[in-house]
């Protein structure tokens, strides 16, 4: 019997990140001559979108940018993910300033910008456009997160939630119509007030017993809990220069291969194996590999 691929909306953050060498961080009162700058495509949804589609999955983009953000939907489509539910709206895109300095240590300013701007009357005739069995993958990086949530589960799709950031009103949102949870160790903790992996997974099937967890542990590997299961996968070991996307090449990957019909566990190597790529690579989106360069 032939699979079938499931079709994946990534409604999620489109950013730039500008980045900035200095010889130390800014201090209140004080200006500072730049080293070097560099413009990084960035935010999680880009990141898990284009991992997914390196990885072969059929990949929509949903999300908002201003006019200073067609580059990132251009990347988008050279990765071959459908965009047609990025829309550009007045006002900036979602940005980053990045402060590093001499002994690599950051400074961030975040601002929302476009990804802010997604309204809950707006989505719903997004999801009119996918059957049930498709798969919904989101972060907690845009607007009307729990109204994205609701409709998704009103037309039958497979919700994958990576709560990154994680807010305290993420445990108002309907986390019961979440399929997996996707989290680190620390938004583990954050959702079960425990902080052993194994007591996070306890936690987490006893209060959302109809969901599959998967809880990445870095250089530890991941573990995976749902009904009935519980699996354990060591990391590939390399010499990491920059964990920078490797949360979500893991996420891209592990969703993709969930996808395309292969098992839990195959899923979760494959991930691995994507995510510990990423990490021997500088950058971002630029660090997510292609299936390509995975082994056989």
């Amino acid at each position: 019997m032939k699979t079938v691929i499931k079709r994946i909306l990534s409604f999620g953050s489109l950013n730039i990140d500008h980045v900035y060498q200095v010889e130390h961080l800014v201090r209140p009162g004080e200006t500072v001559a730049g080293n070097q700058y560099f413009r990084f495509a960035g935010g999680k949804g880009l990141n898990q979108s284009l991992a997914m589609a390196r990885a072969g999955a059929r990949v929509f983009h949903a999300g908002k940018i201003g006019a200073d953000g067609l580059w990132l939907k251009q990347l988008l489509i050279d990765n071959g993910v459908d965009v047609s539910f990025v829309k550009v709206v007045k006002g900036p895109t979602g940005h980053a300033i990045i402060q590093v300095n001499r002994k690599g240590e950051n400074a961030i300013v975040i601002h929302g910008g476009a990804n802010q701007e997604i309204k809950a009357s707006e989505v719903g005739h997004i999801f009119k456009e996918f059957m049930p069995g498709d798969f919904l993958v989101i972060q907690n990086e845009i607007s009307a997160v729990p109204t994205i949530i609701k409709q998704a589960a009103s037309r039958g799709l497979q919700i994958f939630f990576n709560p990154t950031p994680m807010r305290p009103e993420v445990l108002n949102y309907p986390l019961r119509l979440v399929s997996y949870f996707i989290i680190n160790e620390v938004e583990g903790a954050q959702l079960t007030r425990r902080r052993r992996p194994k007591e996070i997974l306890e936690v987490m099937q006893e209060n959302f017993p109809q969901a599959s967890v998967v809880l990445t542990l870095g250089e530890r590997g991941a573990c995976f809990s749902g009904p009935g299961k519980r699996i354990a996968i060591p990391a590939v070991k390399v010499k990491a220069v920059d964990t920078t996307a490797a949360g979500d090449t893991f996420i891209g990957y592990l969703v993709a291969e969930i996808a395309a019909g292969r098992d839990i566990s195959n899923a979760l190597k494959t991930a691995c194996q994507a995510a510990a790529i990423c990490v021997t690579r500088h950058g971002a989106a630029d660090s997510i590999p292609f299936r390509r360069e995975l082994p056989k």
